[in-house]
This record gives structure tokens, C-alpha cells and sequence, in this order.
């Protein structure tokens, strides 16, 4: 993949979160697909994991939707600066999101926070 790939490949997974589409944004991962923490614990594991962990997340928070403030191609990996909005009451959260690939699809996302 290209890098214009990879980017435009993160724009579609993105604009599938906002839309609360998790059965969509799962989709573009990896069977194997992995959530974390940076080097860290776990979060959701494998693609039905990150359907299922997304579509629980959406339930509880309808509103949820995520602003990407940056998005940078870095050697095989894309890297967004998120401002994370869980309701319109509430602080939103940054975050710094690295996405990594195998073939056409995400493989991992880690989130620093």
C-alpha cells in the first residue's frame, strides 16, 4: 500500500466510527485485529472483538464521535491526532492513534492517551 492508501484507508475507518457503523469499521481490519493501549494492555482482540467492544461502546455512548486534528503517513504506519467527544456534556480526550497494516486492512491500532 501506498501511503495515500494507507491515509485514505484510516479516513474511510474513520468516518465509519463516527458514524457508529462498528459491523463497517471492523470490517476493514484483519481478521486477527488487535485494539491497545501503547504498549499496552488489550482492548479489543480480533475482528469480532472490535465489532462487538465498538457496538457496546456506541450503546453507551451515543454521541461519541472523534475529530482528527492531524493524520500523517510514517514509514508503513499512519498516525492521527484525535479529540475524542463521548457526549455534549462532557470534556472531550485527545489522543494519538497508530495504526499499522497487513495487505488492504488494519492489522492494529494503539492508542496513547
Amino acid at each position: 500500500m501506498t501511503d495515500a492508501d494507507r491515509l485514505g484507508l484510516v479516513d474511510e475507518l474513520m468516518a465509519r466510527y463516527n458514524a457508529q457503523d462498528a459491523a463497517g469499521y471492523a470490517a476493514l481490519m484483519t481478521e486477527d485485529a488487535v485494539e491497545a493501549g501503547y504498549r499496552g494492555a488489550v482492548l479489543r482482540d480480533g475482528r469480532e472483538g472490535v465489532r462487538s467492544g465498538l457496538a457496546a461502546m456506541f450503546a453507551e455512548f451515543p454521541q461519541n464521535r472523534a475529530v482528527v486534528h492531524a493524520a500523517y503517513a510514517v514509514g508503513d504506519k499512519v498516525v492521527l491526532h484525535e479529540e475524542v467527544f463521548r457526549s455534549d456534556s462532557t470534556q472531550p480526550f485527545f489522543v494519538i492513534s497508530i495504526y499499522s497494516f497487513v495487505g488492504d486492512k488494519v492489522e492494529r491500532v494503539e492508542f496513547v492517551r
